[in-house]
């Protein structure tokens, strides 16, 4: 049986952290999403089928940050506007070549893996095992997809 939640500033603060990744994971989820819409060329089936396995993916995982800042007893951003400010993650628009698209994915996922290990080192500081090991499977799938795009460039 698990610990309750935390509680007072250590929570507070980890529900901040939550929201960066929730903020953080649904713009990703948007551009991903725009990349998919748009990506032509000779790669186009591969990365039209990668970037749709992503953001649904993005768009599951959202809903389970924002349920775990509610278990917290914070409340969930929403808004694209506020989640696009709050992530801060670089808007781009079509038409790109393949390889920015994926370039521009990459910057995106390296900002959610570092906004998540900053959210997991809170989630051990306040000693909430459920939170760190949400925020590891993050990490872990948005490294898997880091590897997958930097493949991609290498072609």
């Amino acid at each position: 049986m698990s610990k309750a939640s935390p509680r007072g500033e250590g929570a507070t603060k980890l529900s901040d952290c939550l929201n960066l990744v929730l903020a953080d994971t649904y713009s990703l989820m948007s551009l991903t999403h725009l990349a998919h819409w748009n990506v032509e060329g000779p790669g186009f089936f591969a990365l039209h089928t990668a970037f749709q396995a992503q953001y649904e993916e993005m768009f599951s995982a959202s809903d389970e940050i924002a349920e775990r800042v509610r278990a917290l007893g914070a409340y969930a951003l929403g808004g694209l506007s506020t989640l696009a400010a709050k992530a801060d993650i670089k808007e781009f628009a079509a038409p790109l070549s393949q390889e920015a698209y994926v370039a521009a994915l990459i910057t995106g996922h390296e900002k959610v893996v570092a906004d998540a290990a900053i959210a997991r080192d809170a989630a051990g500081e306040t000693n909430d095992p459920e939170t760190e090991d949400l925020m590891i499977q993050r990490i872990t799938t948005h490294e898997k997809a880091l590897w997958m795009l930097r493949s991609f460039l290498k072609g």
